[in-house]
């Protein structure tokens, strides 16, 4: 919202000073044709001359030269907020063409005011010295003033702006580098030394997104790929099971119930595998929206971890709380509690066992602090820096038993991220550690 703003901000500044220059050439232009009037009534010569030359000389100059700086000035500037490549080659050509076309306009322009200006002064001279030769010299000119006009634009564009126009080239010829070639580093005239470096710092940043969309693509691929080989496992499993005890109608009730029950925990787990197909679509798919409530945050805490007793007891891990009382916020309720439960599920996943997860949460003034804190295996610093991407899972074994699709921390950020929040990851001496910061208090719109 703030680069918008600031978009819009500039684009009012360049159109407010481009009127405020052409209102002020316009007075310029009234006043010297009233008293241009007004000498002529009095038969002033000289004070004629010096006004036309002023009307049509130093006015016409200092109307272009404005106009020129603020063109230059917008046409020249490379908005910080571009990422995508195509699009900032589109703005270079597109800024291309008009400065061409308004710097032709606008030396046409001056010449026809300088030659309108001129054959003016010879018109008033005929007319204080009646002079008949100079009446056929000034017809020529005001026959030749549209051909001298367009001379005059095409020698002073090639000499004035064969420069200029030779970066501007340079520039269009390291967008479409950008495009082709988007690992070589551009390289320009130093006189746009500024613009090569935003060249770089765009081909630098769109290269990162570009490499992080793919490993993240790579990384969705390979799960989906783990997931399906591991599909067929406990399917195998179920069918044998079933089949087994249908063919086997004499089966002992005390194999039955055990062929049964490990049928039904292979269901289970082909079930915990089409919820990670189902999460990995859902996070592709949609787009998150907050429904606010003020709750009881305090309470949500002690209800969530409660639920997680029965999963705590099969796995031999304990959960301590440490729950400041009475603690409210202004949150979504729903995706908050996915928030937590993902945080509390990772640190099971990752637990050793016969240990302890401790979840403690305090206030600020400003701001509750949630900490969820399990002892596992030290998580190294390359694989902290992105534990909160798409798909990146801490265990990259193809056994998906440990952990989900790599989604759950990506999705309590952006979750977090959404309320206004923070959420950190620290791991050292087999203890890690994450620390959600929400603020107590929205400002909903």
């Amino acid at each position: 919202m703030n680069k918008q703003n600031s978009k819009h901000k500039k684009l009012v500044q360049f159109w407010l000073c481009g009127i405020g220059f052409t209102i002020g050439m316009v007075v310029l232009f009234g006043l010297g044709y009233i008293l241009c009037h007004l000498v002529t009534w009095q038969s002033y010569e000289t004070p004629y001359i010096l006004l036309k030359m002023a009307e049509f000389g130093i006015a016409p100059v200092l109307f272009l030269a404005g106009w020129g700086f603020l063109i230059y000035r917008f046409f020249f500037y490379v908005p910080r907020a571009v990422s995508d490549r195509s699009r900032a080659i589109r703005r270079l050509w597109l800024r291309t063409v008009l400065l061409l076309f308004l710097s032709i306009v606008l030396w046409l322009g001056l010449m026809i005011l300088l030659l309108v200006g001129i054959s003016s002064l010879l018109r008033w001279d005929i007319v204080w010295n009646g002079s008949a030769s100079m009446a056929y010299i000034l017809q020529t000119i005001r026959f030749l003033t549209p051909f001298l006009a367009i001379v005059g634009v095409v020698v002073i564009s090639l000499l004035l702006f064969r420069k200029p126009f030779s970066y501007l080239q340079e520039i269009v010829q390291a967008a479409e580098q950008m495009q082709q070639e988007p690992e070589k580093p551009i390289t320009l005239s130093a006189p746009v030394k500024t613009i090569q470096d935003e060249l770089n710092r765009l081909r630098e940043s769109s290269n990162q997104n570009a490499l992080a969309a793919k490993e993240a693509e790579q990384r969705k691929n390979d799960l989906i790929v783990y997931l399906a080989h591991d599909l067929k496992t406990p399917l195998t499993s179920v069918i044998g099971y079933l089949s087994l005890l249908q063919d086997e109608p004499e089966i002992s009730q005390e194999l039955r119930a055990k062929y049964t029950g490990i049928a039904l925990n292979k269901a289970q787990r082909l079930e915990e595998l089409i919820n990670q197909f189902f999460e990995i679509t859902r996070f592709q798919l949609t787009h998150m929206e907050l429904e606010w409530e003020t709750i009881h945050f305090s309470r949500m805490l002690e209800q969530t971890a409660f639920e997680f007793q029965p999963i705590l007891e099969e796995k031999h891990l304990q959960l301590q709380t440490e729950i400041a009382p009475d603690v409210k916020l202004t949150c979504d309720p729903d995706k908050l509690e996915r928030v937590v439960d993902n945080l509390i599920r990772n640190a099971i996943s990752y637990s050793y066992p016969d240990t302890a997860i401790s979840l403690e949460m305090h206030t600020t003034e400003e701001y509750a602090v949630l900490t969820i804190c399990n002892t596992g295996r030290t998580i190294s610093p390359e694989k902290l820096d992105r534990i909160f991407e798409q798909f990146f899972r801490g265990d990259s074994s193809r056994a998906t038993a440990t952990g989900g699709a790599g989604l759950g921390l990506a999705i309590a950020k952006q979750i977090t991220e959404l309320h206004g929040g923070t959420i950190k990851a620290d791991s050292r001496n087999e203890q890690i550690r994450f620390t959600v910061t929400l603020p107590l208090r929205q400002k909903i719109v």
